[in-house]
């Protein structure tokens, strides 16, 4: 299977026998009553409340009177301690403990026998107790309400020492979240009690809220309000200082005013119906240390052909909305759909139907995903019961009682990769292998391996292109901040095939709206992605098919008279309209290509190896002398030996200059104009592949004939820089197209702000002038323009054109065109 559960707890193996051996132990000493000795034979109430910060992990269970029994298993130690009892037959709804381990958080609720909540007594109420339990002292009430509490302690990044104040939080069914601070002080030693028991300060942390998702791990809170019915996700992080700051907001194009309230990783939730998981939304967050924002959203099943979710990609701009056929209508969903935090990852399956793993690092093209259907042993495998996904890679099956940390089956995907016939299955599990790579040596090898056995098999995208790229990236990645920025991760920038049983839209989403401006450790890189993404915000990529499938989509609804959501619409309008600017901008101007000056550590890196290059001739000999790869070596050289002289020509002319002459970028440039037919050439410019540099631009202009080909290489170059650098770059080239792009500018500037003015009928003429009245008259203009102060100011910096070079120019230019 894909991937693999690696157990860190388990309530069967790590509480179970210590729990029997309490029992034992109790029993030999002939205890009575209640206390952790009498317990029921079966265990069954034996399940898991909460996992903290530390890793600690709070459980109960009850002895056949109905006594709730807390425990705690200490994840560093792998020990078991009895926290508290409550000698009454309660239901816990949450539970939470300090990092001392001093005080006792709960909440509590009386049952009917029957399994609900008794309205009617006045024992009913859930109850939120604060209790002293180092040493058992006293008990508080914090709330006694109708509604249910949820309860948990914040834990600062500092626990070398105990602190003189806690703080908790109190989640409410009514919609409300309050912090308690708890001031404590020590008494006789280890005793640690409430110093003001009476007045426990409170501050409204959010309100009027419908869902919210705890982050033990970052002490991150994330809510969801409604505004005017818009769904806006806002986001606090508590600090080390005890205080706590909203970070941001962020519109979600999601319908959440039917759907209830929910709570994420605020400990075990068993108040649903898990046989009715599937009747419920799934909505969480995602984040990882490269500073990613993902929330991952599914809606009510309200089909058993189809199953739809959406993936919001906060910092790449744009959402992604995946439609996944289940193939047989007979095939009811009965378990909710699952989302997991992988890292660069995030793995979505619905037990027994598919399971897909999303490269969240890099969803712009779906071919970076992996997607995998139908009775596939992956999609077996997996735990049939829900599990939630906590911070990092740990997951927790609840039913189960199992804490799990989820790992890549790098064996598994190797052999996928073998398998596969498919381009797509085989992009997506060649980058899952790379970037879970623990044993880069032995994955590279295996990888060669597939690919020397495969190298014809694939039509999409050049194997051995794509392994170099996406190794040297993800071989690095993890120790360079803003490799997305500097290094490609893959060489394909396209891609049009569909993925069978899969239907992908994407859309752009508004970005999140930063309230706090000194940002620190993720917030930072999150910050930074976010002004990446501002500033240089990439096109989405629409195929033919999405659009034509759209258009017939549209078309059907307009006949039967349904109609989308305004949403949907409004989103259809929008896209079309930057698609019509894009086009209407690609007609009106030519691309703008930057000129570069040249880079010096290219340049020195290429004069090293120039350097070592005398080196270098004996290790290629010695390799010639071998058997084996001498002979696929001399192969190479017989192909080289082939090459028309032209080439080269071409590649001599270039290699036989000191490197000291040409930079890299330069080399680069002259070996696609000498190579490259015009059409690929500037292709490359436009894409940014060839980088334009002046010492290249200006070779070209002085060196090159004005042949025909070589006039619609300059003039294609020209047009491509900004106007600025195109002007002093078009007068190195002595050619009436150059003077008239010179002209052209010249009088541009000139007749800036020009007003007309009364003037003489009686035009002067100057020796040998033209007889052509309009270019007499308009030669005057400039000149005249020519000689005041506020033209000559606006020269300044300019070379020495003049109107006498504009109708030299000009009669040069007609007579070209007229063939004279």
């Amino acid at each position: 299977m894909a991937l693999r559960l690696v157990s860190d707890f388990d309530l069967r193996k790590d509480v179970l026998p210590w729990l029997r051996s309490q029992r034992a132990a109790s029993a030999a000493a002939g205890a009575r009553g209640g206390g952790p000795g009498v317990l029921e034979n079966n265990y069954e109430s034996l399940r898991i409340l909460n996992v903290e910060r530390n890793g600690n992990i709070i459980y109960t269970y009850k002895d056949d009177k109905g006594n709730v029994f807390f425990g705690l298993y200490d994840c560093r130690t792998r020990q078991n301690e009895h926290l508290y009892t409550f000698e009454k037959d309660l239901h816990v709804v949450s539970c939470s403990v300090n990092s001392e381990r001093t005080l006792l958080a709960a909440s509590l609720v009386h049952f009917t026998k029957e399994r609900r909540k008794n309205e009617l007594q006045p024992g009913s109420k859930c109850l939120t107790l604060l209790v002293e339990i180092h040493p058992v002292n006293n008990v508080k009430v914090l709330k006694a309400v109708d509604s249910y509490i949820w309860v948990q302690f914040l834990y600062p990044h500092v626990e070398s020492h105990p602190l003189a104040e806690n703080h908790l939080l109190l989640i409410s069914e009514e919609k409300y979240i309050e912090k308690i601070h708890i001031q404590v002080t020590q008494e006789d030693g280890n005793r640690v009690v409430l110093k003001d028991s009476g007045h426990l300060p409170r501050e409204r942390v959010a309100e009027d809220f419908v869902w919210a998702q705890w982050d033990m791990s970052e002490q991150r809170l994330y809510y969801i309000d409604l505004k005017k019915s818009r769904s806006v996700l806002k986001c606090i992080q508590f600090s080390a200082d005890e205080k706590f700051n909203l970070m941001f907001e962020a519109p979600l194009d999601i319908t959440l005013s039917d759907s209830g309230f929910k709570l994420v990783n605020f400990g075990c939730d068993d108040l649903q119906d898990e046989e009715n998981l599937s009747k419920h939304l799934t909505l969480c967050v995602f984040t990882n240390h490269t500073g990613t924002l993902c929330v991952c959203y599914s809606p009510k099943f309200d089909s058993w052909e189809k199953i739809t979710y959406s993936v919001f990609y906060f910092h790449k701009g744009h959402s992604k909305t995946f439609t996944a056929a289940l193939g047989s209508v007979d095939s009811h969903v009965t378990k909710g759909l699952t989302f997991l935090n992988l890292d660069y990852y995030v793995a979505v399956y619905l037990p027994g139907h598919f399971f897909h793993l999303l490269n969240i690092q890099h969803p712009d093209l779906i071919c970076h995903s992996l997607f995998l259907t139908g009775n596939n042993e992956v999609v077996d495998m997996l735990p049939h019961s829900p599990l939630q996904s906590l911070s990092g890679s740990l997951v927790l099956d609840w039913c189960s009682g199992k804490l799990s940390r989820v790992v890549l089956n790098q064996s598994y995907l190797l052999q996928f990769l073998w398998n596969t016939q498919l381009d797509y299955e085989k992009m997506g599990a060649l980058h899952c292998v790379l970037s879970w790579g623990r044993d880069p040596p032995f994955l590279e090898a295996k990888i060669i391996q597939w690919i020397s056995e495969n190298i014809s098999a694939c039509h999409s995208f050049d194997l051995i292109q794509e392994f170099i790229i996406a190794s040297s990236y993800w071989s690095i990645y993890p120790e360079t901040s803003n490799m997305d920025k500097l290094l490609p991760y893959s060489s394909v920038l396209t891609w049009n095939t569909e993925i069978p049983g899969i239907t992908l839209v994407t859309e752009e989403i508004p970005l999140p709206f930063m309230k706090v401006h000194s940002f620190k450790g993720y917030w930072e890189k999150l910050n930074s992605n976010l002004e990446y993404i501002k500033y240089s915000k990439p096109p989405l990529l629409y195929n033919n098919s999405m659009v034509q499938r759209e258009w017939h989509s549209l078309i059907s609804e307009e006949k039967t008279g349904r109609r989308r959501s305004m949403v949907y619409v409004r989103n259809i309008l929008d896209n079309a309209m930057k698609v019509i600017s894009n086009l209407e901008a690609r007609n009106l101007e030519p691309r703008l290509t930057p000129l570069f000056q040249e880079e010096d550590s290219p340049q020195r890196l290429l004069m090293g190896l120039h350097k070592a290059g005398d080196s270098d001739r004996v290790f290629k000999q010695r390799l010639l002398d071998s058997p084996c790869q001498g002979a696929e070596l001399r192969a190479l050289v017989t192909s080289l030996n082939s090459l028309p002289l032209e080439a080269w020509r071409c590649w001599l002319t270039l290699f036989t200059l000191p490197i000291s002459c040409l930079g890299f970028h330069t080399l680069h440039t002259l070996l696609g104009v000498h190579c490259l037919p015009l059409h690929n050439l500037l292709h490359y410019i436009d894409d940014g592949v060839l980088l334009l540099t002046e010492t290249a631009v200006t070779r070209l202009m002085k060196d090159l004939d004005n042949s025909e080909k070589n006039e619609k290489l300059k003039f294609s170059i020209i047009v491509r820089l900004p106007p600025l650098i195109g002007q002093k770059i078009c007068r190195l080239w002595d050619h009436p197209m150059s003077s008239n792009i010179i002209s052209r500018n010249h009088v541009k500037r000139l007749l800036l702000n020009y007003k007309k003015q009364p003037r003489s009928s009686m035009i002067d003429k100057s020796p040998g002038s033209v007889e052509f009245l309009p270019l007499n008259y308009f030669i005057e203009i400039l000149t005249d323009r020519e000689s005041s102060s506020q033209a000559l100011y606006a020269l300044e910096g300019h070379d020495n054109v003049d109107a006498k070079f504009v109708e030299e120019a000009a009669l040069k230019h007609t007579t070209m065109l007229l063939g004279l």
